[in-house]
């Protein structure tokens, strides 16, 4: 069952490293779906496989999340603004898929040490 309590601290913290990471770019956004799967993971506990999949709800909810709103603010400046953000959702689904692996990765080793 998942712990959604979890996933959100780890979309938390995910959140937290992103903004982390604008202010000292040395740390880099990669980082950021590191930190937020590792958190969900761990909270989570349970193994290998439980972490992973807390650390991929953590990075895919962060990156549809975001997806969602920029789509939704390129819908309001206009047609050339909707058609824009409905590509723009198309490619930001893409980066989650590539962004939620490395959150389950740590997620899983967050589970296991959880």
């Amino acid at each position: 069952m998942t712990d959604w309590k979890a996933v959100v601290y780890g979309f938390a913290a995910m959140l937290l490293a992103e903004v982390l990471a604008v202010i000292v770019p040395v740390l880099g956004h990669g980082l950021a779906g590191l930190v937020g799967g590792f958190v969900a993971g761990y909270l989570a506990g349970g193994g290998l496989l439980r972490g992973a999949w807390h650390g991929l709800l953590a990075g895919s909810v962060a990156g549809i999340l975001i997806g969602v709103l920029l789509a939704v603010a390129g819908g309001l400046i206009g047609p050339l603004g909707a058609a824009l953000g409905g590509s723009l959702l198309l490619v930001v689904v893409a980066f989650t898929l590539l962004g939620a692996i490395p959150s389950a990765l740590a997620g899983a080793v967050g589970g296991i040490l959880g």
